[in-house]
């Protein structure tokens, strides 16, 4: 995954985090949308792997 789409998921984990829903949910589509279809495997990995940064919780599965 380019390291630009990681940065924006990052970012949408952030926003999330911090009670701003809508545009962390605009900055992990824009990010999501611009992938390739290549880079979606990886993208639906990471995003399972990091469930818990975006609700700020702990304990879940790495």
């Amino acid at each position: 995954m380019r390291p630009s789409i990681r940065a924006a998921l990052k970012r949408s984990a952030e926003l999330t985090r911090n009670n701003r829903l809508v545009e962390g949910m605009e900055v992990g589509e824009s990010a999501i949308r611009s992938a390739t279809p290549d880079e979606h495997p990886e993208i639906q990995a990471w995003l399972t792997d990091h469930a818990d940064d975006f609700t700020g919780t702990t304990g879940g599965t790495a």
